[in-house]
């Protein structure tokens, strides 16, 4: 696409600035022996781009996904680089084309009941980010959310407007994630694969196995979709491949979420095609609260109370087995967090602690008794229930939010599945109802929507169901008038 803003005679200027900008950037890399000054030019070549083509920029961004890696510079500010610069550098575009072009944007989508919906959740996360606790880290916890959602759901829209693209953007994850994700395997390999060595492989590019296992499994319905959509054999054939390397990685990362969230999108795959998720939902909630319920009535939870053998095993079979038996000391650790998280929600249970606040009071609810030998927590983990971080965070307005969010993108889901007509704009939308589940099982266990490789897939996920309901309303609009005109 040529010349999308009107600034672009300027174009011509800004890669002058650029030529002297890499020259003194070496020059003041070399005297004060840092590379920091090259992200002199590096601004020149993204303000370049932006006047030539900033779609280009877009799909960068989901080309870097997989490959990124968090950057500390102090104790308390990280980066997710290259992709959280970009993401900020695309909201900014985004901006930038409301303040100039603002026709261009879709009303339809802007009003479409999902996105609706959407804003509400972030005008709460907003409101409780000037009453919480600790403003400083609520309002870097609403920045980070602002600056995801317009990237991956807004902006999403106003650069996707056919299937093609949305096939290139899939091929372009798949291929840097199969590449990332067999620099594991190779990497585990050499550690024969043994379950207490797949943290140490996961680095650069991921955190830990279970940020592994989450992308991997998130993404594995778009390669299923790119898979079945291929045109060619040579493609269809490296896809295949692809799902192979996947799989692999999925089994060797050892996360039991990943196993379970996997299970989960198999059965709602036929839930989906039967039109039954009102009723499968019904019963997840009912069987949730019931739990709880049990769990709550006569203070029954203190009979999960941590013993000597509670420990951390250093085989898969031996974790799967304790945690049956509430002897694996992640679990433990988990209901250690979740009972103070439950704690700090009766003190404030309207407008909560504030976004972004479990780590900064947590352990002043906490139970003694529930306490293991990692609960020092010093890596800053969260709660490990996105659910109860969000009700204790936000509050209980904000949990019926998120909830009423989550619910509606799957139930008008499953709507947009059987509306469509095409039989490839049916899988898409199966491939995002079955990733946007991957992730909700993923949050029953961790916190990962603020992270680069799960949060753009959630708001991308909801944004492309949003895209496929209005083109087949379009469609139906353009079919009752070619009717009325016969």
């Amino acid at each position: 696409m040529k010349s999308q803003i009107a600034i672009h005679k300027h174009s011509f200027i800004l890669f002058k600035g650029l030529a002297v900008s890499i020259v003194l950037s070496v020059i003041c890399s070399i005297y004060f022996e840092t590379p920091l000054p090259f992200l002199i030019p590096a601004a020149f070549l993204f303000a370049y781009q932006v006047l030539v083509d900033y779609e280009k920029i877009y799909l960068v961004l989901f080309l870097c996904i997989p490959l990124s890696s968090e950057v500390f510079f102090t104790d308390h500010l990280a980066t997710d680089f290259p992709t959280e610069p970009l993401i900020v550098g695309i909201m900014l575009i985004y901006i930038f084309i409301l303040i100039t072009k603002p026709f261009v944007i879709n009303k339809k989508f802007i009003l479409h009941p999902l996105s609706i919906l959407l804003l509400i959740h972030l005008s709460w996360i907003t409101i409780t980010t000037f009453t919480s606790s600790q403003i400083v880290f609520s309002f870097k916890f609403l920045l980070a959310k602002v600056w995801y959602i317009i990237t991956f759901f807004y902006f999403a829209e106003h650069v996707i407007k056919d299937e093609k693209k949305i096939h290139l953007i899939l091929w372009l994850i798949a291929v840097t994630l199969v590449l990332a994700s067999t620099k594991v395997i190779i990497h585990h390999s050499l550690l024969e694969f043994g379950f207490k060595k797949i943290n140490a492989a996961c680095p650069p590019f991921f955190r830990n196995h279970v940020n592994y296992a989450a992308i991997l499994s998130v993404f594995l319905p778009f390669l299923w979709f790119i898979t079945k959509w291929s045109k060619n054999g040579l493609s269809k054939k490296l896809t295949k491949v692809f799902i192979v390397i996947i799989s692999f990685g999925i089994i060797t990362a050892y996360t039991r979420a990943a196993y379970v969230a996997l299970i989960l999108a198999l059965i709602a795959y036929w839930v989906i095609r039967l039109r039954l998720v009102k009723f499968a939902m019904a019963l997840a909630s009912i069987a949730f609260f019931g739990a709880v319920s049990f769990l709550v009535t006569k203070n029954k939870f203190m009979e999960l109370v941590p013993t000597n053998q509670t420990i951390a095993h250093e085989e898969f079979s031996e974790i799967v087995a304790s945690t049956s038996e509430l002897k694996d000391v992640s679990t433990m650790e988990r209901y250690y967090r979740w009972i103070a998280a439950s704690q700090m929600v009766i003190e404030k249970p309207i407008l909560g602690f504030g976004p972004g606040n479990f780590y900064h009071f947590y352990k002043h609810y906490t139970l003694n008794k529930f306490s293991t030998y990692v609960s020092d927590n010093p890596e800053k983990s969260g709660v490990h229930n996105y659910y109860l971080m969000t009700l204790l965070e936000q509050g209980i307005i904000g949990l019926l939010i998120f909830l009423f969010l989550i619910y509606y993108a799957i139930i008008c889901g499953e709507r947009v599945y059987h509306e469509s007509t095409d039989r490839k704009r049916k899988d898409l939308v199966m491939a995002s109802l079955l990733s946007m589940i991957i992730i909700d099982s993923f949050l029953l266990m961790n916190d990962m929507i603020e992270t680069d490789k799960i949060g753009s897939f959630f708001f991308l996920n909801m944004a492309l169901i949003i895209i496929i309901d209005l083109i087949n309303k379009k469609e139906k609009g353009e079919l009752i008038k070619t009717e009325e005109a016969e």
